[in-house]
């Protein structure tokens, strides 16, 4: 489909959502301890806006186009600015990983609790036009993208924050 199809023109719920979404994320962090360094915070935070911008920018553009984002097919100012919502999902998934001490078996069930989260949150999303399926996209489907990003994130963070890589040699 060529052009740009408008799905709405006023600053309503999805702006809202995003708003509300990433100022109620970014709150918890600042109330609750810290567990990170500067470094950890950052990398966790950034994780979380790389693997929105890949995936929504492979996902819904040609070839695929499957779901548009925000009141218009044709990216806005509030689209881009819509990804700072996925920084603190970064940060909060390993929050937990390590507040809880998910190890071992524990992941893979810690792992499908966030992929439920992802999926409610999309979920709601789609409800207030954040998100607008196209070509018989469902939510369903955001389930394998889900799990591989969850758990590429946390190899990648397991992987940069070893512990033995940030010993001295003796």
């Amino acid at each position: 489909m060529d052009g740009n199809t408008i799905y709405d023109t006023h600053f309503n719920g999805n702006e809202w959502f995003v708003i509300g979404v990433t100022v109620i994320a970014f709150a918890f962090i600042w109330l609750l301890p810290r567990t990170f360094s500067s470094v950890q915070t950052a990398f966790n935070m950034l994780i979380g806006i790389a693997f929105g911008l890949v995936i929504d920018h492979t996902l819904n553009v040609p070839p695929f186009d499957l779901y548009d984002l925000g009141d218009q097919t044709k990216y806005e100012i509030f689209d881009m600015m819509s990804y700072i919502m996925y920084a603190p999902f970064g940060y909060w998934f390993i929050y937990w990983y390590k507040r809880l001490r998910m190890y071992d078996l524990l992941i893979i069930p810690y792992i499908l609790l966030w992929v439920g989260i992802a999926l409610g949150l999309e979920w709601m999303a789609v409800k207030v036009g954040v998100f607008h399926y196209k070509h018989g996209y469902q939510l369903i489907y955001s389930f394998p993208v889900y799990l591989f990003l969850m758990s590429t994130h946390l190899v990648m963070y397991r992987t940069a924050f070893a512990q033995h890589r940030w010993e001295r040699p003796s």
